[in-house]
């Protein structure tokens, strides 16, 4: 006597025989989620988590019908924001065609993405893949909710504004040192003391766990670069900070999210996402120094400094 399992196995096969070729399932014909529509109104952090929550029940069919398609629009959304797990969640549905159509190099970046974010599966699923090629997908660009960038020229000719008081735990010595070195590197005294405070909230002996240390919390690299032998020392590291932020100015033009976030993530991953890029803390650590010096887009540069962006022209609205 046949058991349960043998016959419904026979049944399918023999069903599965009758069917002809172009009936039967394959990766190719699972569909493709597209782009989510532009967002409207501010996004705030937990939004962001839900969408991926969200995201997560459709792809596991938890309280609710199970739908990958649903699934991965969500998680697309929240890796926008810079949501590592949304990332993470939607390289692997694409690395596994899980109820969506296989996609190895939007994975690669998606993957990358998380991984940068200290995501250690995604670091491990990066090294397995290699290094992404090509642009970024559509689900790691800028959100729509982003303010609309500078065009080129445009931050010579935005009014400034009036500068905002001092951090209220800002101590005394370093802000009279701020605003008499500050314009020797023709930077708004009020711009680095935002950086400086945010960066180690006037510490000289903060260390980050990436190896940034002191007042403008300098990594090694950022350190030789500027020619700053003592880290500790705040006058090294204070001056190191604003000789990087005079050159990042002249290299994105003034545009002060791009300068900021290049502050925190390296100008190297703005430019490979054409904008702050995808990561939860940059765009935070953008927001959040914007906001200290009231708003302000833009800030002066010396053109002198060094070249603009390679990718700058890609990025920027045509004039």
């Amino acid at each position: 006597m046949l058991r349960l399992s043998t016959l419904l196995l026979a049944c399918a096969g023999a069903a599965h025989a009758q069917l002809p070729p172009s009936a039967l399932p394959t990766l190719d014909g699972l569909p493709r989620p597209t782009t989510p529509p532009p967002e409207i109104g501010p996004v705030v952090p937990p939004q962001v988590q839900r969408w991926r929550r969200e995201g997560e029940a459709y792809e596991h069919g938890d309280g609710v019908p199970r739908d990958p398609v649903m699934a991965a629009q969500l998680y697309c959304r929240a890796a926008r924001y810079g949501d590592a797990a949304a990332q993470y969640n939607l390289a692997w549905m694409l690395t596994n065609a899980r109820g969506i159509e296989r996609d190895d190099a939007q994975a690669a970046h998606l993957f990358a993405a998380a991984a940068e974010q200290g995501l250690q599966q995604a670091e491990n699923m990066l090294k397995a893949m290699g290094t992404p090629r090509g642009a970024p997908p559509a689900c790691l660009r800028p959100p729509d909710t982003d303010p609309a960038p500078l065009k080129p020229g445009q931050a010579a000719k935005l009014p400034p504004l009036p500068p905002p008081p001092p951090p209220a735990n800002a101590p005394e010595p370093i802000v009279r040192f701020v605003n008499l070195v500050a314009p020797d590197y023709q930077l708004a005294p009020h711009l680095v003391l935002a950086v400086m405070a945010t960066e180690s909230n006037f510490d000289p002996l903060a260390e980050s766990p990436k190896k940034a240390q002191g007042l403008m919390q300098l990594i090694p690299d950022t350190a030789a670069r500027f020619k700053v032998r003592k880290m500790t020392d705040p006058v090294q590291n204070i001056r190191g900070g604003m000789a990087y932020l005079r050159w990042l100015l002249a290299y994105f033009e003034g545009d002060l999210s791009l300068v900021l976030a290049a502050y925190n993530a390296g100008e190297g991953a703005v430019d490979r996402y054409r904008g702050v890029p995808p990561y939860a803390e940059t765009r935070m650590y953008v927001r959040r120094i914007l906001a200290a010096i009231g708003g302000q887009r833009s800030h002066p540069f010396d053109p002198s400094v060094t070249a603009p962006s390679p990718v700058l022209g890609s990025r920027r609205v045509p004039g």
